[in-house]
């Protein structure tokens, strides 16, 4: 494993980190530990399948229809009683 030192760390952020690793029961090393894992194993924030599809497939640009004008008035439904 490997030793790590933080220099010149604002005291502001130890004492936040130190407050936080209380809160969780633990030394302020072990509190580290997953933020710095999680810091560096995301690779992408996730998104939602609309979002995903519109981001591929925005170069394609979209299609413009020319909707016709409504010649009838819609009709009520009839449902079987």
């Amino acid at each position: 494993m490997a030793a790590l030192s933080i220099r010149d760390l604002d005291d502001a952020v130890k004492e936040k980190l130190r407050l936080r690793a209380a809160r969780n029961g633990r030394s302020m090393e072990a509190e580290i530990r997953p933020i710095l894992t999680t810091a560096v194993t995301e690779d992408a924030p996730r998104t939602d399948l609309f979002s995903a599809l519109t981001q591929r497939f925005a170069h394609l640009s979209g299609a413009e229809l020319d909707l016709p004008a409504r010649t009838t008035m819609p009709r009520a439904t009839s449902l079987p009683q």
